[in-house]
């Protein structure tokens, strides 16, 4: 639908709400869509910013799964003359002092955590990386999801070094940020998906023999219980003039090396994994990298 907006909006807190606990949305679920914290969700919810940006109603009517103008306040009478404000106040009065005994709540239980070694993120997803990648070069990464996840929505966000650039996915990314290295990806209920597969391209300016980070987190369309869970496996990899399926690092793709990049290029499908340069090189019996070119060559 096309819908025109102004730049900002004036938004119903109390629909908004009662859209998301009539589809059992979490508030923290409705924030990585949009893209904002879970005070935020709160604060709109009860009117505390009446007007928000265009781009924030049109992803919140994404997250709610309804069309933007169901989240659009309407023109409501004004107060009739001496109407007394003190109901508005004592609900103030209530809604702080719910807070407070909410945050005392959260902190008592952060503190329970901390003292009990008791862990509140759980793994529900996990992540295969090559171990080297050479500047300029192309890195397949595969997350694999868990069992639970296959029938339920939620959002997997992953985070690649900055510098680095996805440059494809299966499937498409539903938003993209190559600047900070991060990529987010909503699932809908009932999409029997059993991994997330993309290319990153390493930065040309990638520092040799040093190590960067991925991170990741899965957020759930659920109970508010379901939380946050995080991305597990692999999560490092060493910035070397290795080609990524030479896993020993010898300058050598041998037999077991190529049937494991073989599994990987079977669960790469949907993206474009240079097979053919993989195969010439375990052809020739190894290869050299040109750091000029930033590539890879065959050498017998």
């Amino acid at each position: 639908m096309d819908v025109r907006l102004p730049p900002t909006v004036s938004i119903d807190g109390r629909v908004i709400r009662q859209i998301r606990e009539q589809k059992k949305l979490t508030q923290l679920y409705v924030a990585k869509v949009v893209g904002v914290t879970t005070d935020t969700i709160s604060r709109w919810e009860n009117n505390r910013y009446p007007s928000i940006k265009r781009d924030n109603a049109l992803l919140l009517a994404e997250a709610l799964e309804v069309p933007v103008e169901r989240l659009l306040r309407r023109e409501e009478a004004e107060p009739a003359e001496g109407d007394s404000p003190a109901p508005v106040q004592n609900a103030r009065r209530w809604w702080l002092a719910l807070s407070v005994l909410a945050l005392c709540a959260l902190a008592t239980g952060l503190w329970f955590v901390r003292h009990h070694g008791v862990s509140a993120v759980r793994v529900m997803a996990r992540r295969l990386l090559p171990v080297h990648a050479a500047p300029g070069s192309v890195l397949p990464v595969r997350v694999r999801l868990d069992a639970q996840l296959r029938e339920r929505g939620f959002i997997l966000r992953e985070h690649f070094p900055p510098g680095w650039k996805l440059i494809e996915a299966n499937p498409p990314a539903s938003s993209l940020d190559n600047i900070n290295g991060t990529a987010r990806w909503i699932v809908k209920p009932g999409e029997d998906r059993k991994r997330i597969v993309y290319l990153v391209r390493v930065a040309d300016d990638a520092v040799l023999d040093t190590s960067v980070k991925f991170s990741g987190e899965v957020v759930l369309k659920g109970e508010d219980t379901d939380g946050e869970a995080r991305v597990g496996g692999a999560d490092v990899v060493t910035v070397r003039p290795v080609l990524w399926a030479d896993s020993d690092g010898n300058a050598v793709v041998d037999d077991a090396e190529i049937l494991a990049a073989s599994d990987v290029y079977d669960e790469m499908k949907g993206v474009h994994l240079n097979w053919d340069l993989l195969e010439k090189v375990w052809d020739a019996g190894g290869y050299r990298w040109q750091a000029k070119k930033r590539q890879f060559v065959p050498v017998k």
